[in-house]
């Protein structure tokens, strides 16, 4: 009984944290699903737009779909009021968050302006702003693009290899513990490691087990 109230009590106190009084003032845009607004960045939900860095391929060419989605969110958004409330953090710290302007949906406007994809991953409630966007091939829905969470992936893939001459199993440190990942396993792309932060290469599993890793779970 009394354990059941205290688990009601926290997550009474997590739910008021996010009751909070929304987060209001001017945007200023960092890319086309990310923006800050007086002193917060805020992640916006629900939407995934193409990295800074992205680039995609439209009529045989590439083109800087990236740059231009962040052009485009700052051409239509830079120095508008919003209002937002905030629904949770992201693993970045940044909070993330419905945001509206003039009384409209921010993400929604961005989707169906082809500027960012519904991020099914969190929500499905702009899955029907990309299916106009989509048939209208408006911006990134004219162009054969990857996913930006792939892009991401495929990112951190290609730059988080082990240094010349060391081996291969990630020995990182989280919230919960010290962790090793194998090459193959769910979250060995996205993990990176800090040798400031004591986090270390291993070369086998004994190894890690023994300076007092354990093996992550995917």
């Amino acid at each position: 009984m009394v354990r059941g109230f205290l688990t009601a009590l926290a997550l009474a106190v997590a739910g008021a944290a996010w009751a909070a009084e929304p987060v209001t003032g001017d945007v200023a845009v960092i890319d086309a699903d990310t923006i800050r607004v007086n002193g917060v960045t805020i992640r916006l939900h629900g939407i995934d737009a193409p990295e800074r860095d992205q680039t995609c391929r439209l009529d045989g060419r590439d083109w800087a779909c990236g740059r231009w989605a962040t052009d485009a969110a700052r051409a239509a958004f830079e120095g508008a009021r919003a209002s937002c409330t905030p629904l949770s953090t992201d693993r970045h710290g940044r909070t993330v968050a419905r945001c509206r302007v003039n009384g409209d949906d921010m993400a929604d406007r961005i989707v169906r302006m082809g500027l960012a994809e519904a991020y099914l991953r969190y929500s499905r409630d702009y899955v029907d702003a990309e299916k106009e966007a989509a048939l209208a091939r408006r911006g990134i829905f004219a162009s054969d693009f990857a996913a930006p969470e792939d892009h991401r992936a495929a990112a951190r893939a290609a730059t988080d290899q082990p240094p010349p001459g060391r081996c291969a199993i990630k020995g990182n440190i989280t919230k919960n513990g010290r962790i090793y990942h194998m090459p193959g396993q769910e979250h060995y792309a996205r993990t990176r490691i800090s040798e400031g932060k004591g986090e270390r290469w291993f070369c086998s599993e004994a190894e890690a087990r023994a300076a007092g890793w354990r093996k992550a779970r995917r």
